[in-house]
């Protein structure tokens, strides 16, 4: 089966996907936004994101497609992050000047860089990506910062491993596929849904209470601003049951006091 991801082959997205298709062959995409593109478009049927991390928190982009975009969650995964210093053959970390990375893996370094300060944390596009500019541009002074596995897919030599501030690192990601072909796995536990309020005193506990009353767990709720509508904003939450009737009634009064409600997947909890 073909999956997309967003960045390049050795990426964190690539070991998720491996594990949540094996066997698949991967589409690489330069932008989240192609990921998206090439799902809804029907082009692959399935498409692999990251949305948190323990560290960084929310993958903000990927929050706002999945609300503006037809695609529906099938399932999620846990991936633990190992960050590891990678640079070109016979470099010595010494030499080094330079790691590149995506910020958001630089950020979960700080402490390395704080340890190390001769070296200048450099943002890079992708994990993956940042191994492959250093190894096939023979760098001397840089190195990248991405998982083990991108050391072996562009022959890079680890100069030192697992410097991540955190060893309870981990990033959750999810199995994507288009709205139309939505489809909910056996033992579908979770959901995820966004919705949207007006600013009148209490439609916030209004929205929450619906699942108060029904004893149905929130294990999420965060609020991102709505494109388009300054000062406004979406509540996304994932709550702990799956498509059965607790839920649909509880879906059903949300409806009824909220101005949208959008359900962004069901599926087994990780």
């Amino acid at each position: 089966m073909k999956v997309a991801i967003q960045g390049e082959p050795g990426s964190f997205s690539h070991e998720a996907a491996r594990r949540m298709v094996p066997g698949c062959t991967l589409l690489p995409c330069a932008r989240s936004v192609e990921v998206f593109d090439h799902l809804e478009a029907g082009d692959i049927p399935v498409a692999v994101i990251p949305i948190e991390n323990t560290l960084a928190g929310t993958v903000t982009e990927h929050a706002d497609l999945l609300l503006a975009r037809d695609v529906f969650i099938q399932r999620e995964f846990h991936l633990r992050i190992i960050h590891n210093l990678i640079a070109a053959r016979g470099v010595k970390k010494h030499q080094l000047r330079r790691a590149f990375s995506h910020p958001v893996a630089l950020d979960q370094c700080r402490d390395f860089f704080k340890k190390n300060p001769q070296i200048q944390s450099t943002p890079f596009y992708d994990t993956a990506g940042s191994v492959k500019h250093v190894v096939e541009a023979g760098l001397r002074d840089a190195a990248g910062i991405a998982s083990k596995h991108a050391a072996g897919v562009y022959k890079g030599r680890i100069l030192a491993a697992g410097i991540e501030d955190d060893k309870r690192n981990f990033t959750r990601f999810f199995l994507l596929r288009r709205g139309k072909q939505k489809r909910i796995l056996r033992g579908a536990n979770k959901t995820s849904i966004a919705f949207g309020l007006k600013n009148v005193p209490g439609a916030l506990y209004k929205a929450l209470r619906v699942f108060a009353d029904r004893d149905i767990s929130l294990s999420k709720i965060e609020s991102r601003p709505m494109r388009g509508r300054p000062w406004e904003y979406v509540f996304y939450a994932d709550f702990l049951r799956g498509d059965d009737k607790l839920a649909r009634g509880a879906l059903m009064q949300l409806n009824a006091v909220a101005d949208m409600v959008k359900v962004l997947g069901v599926y087994p909890a990780a």
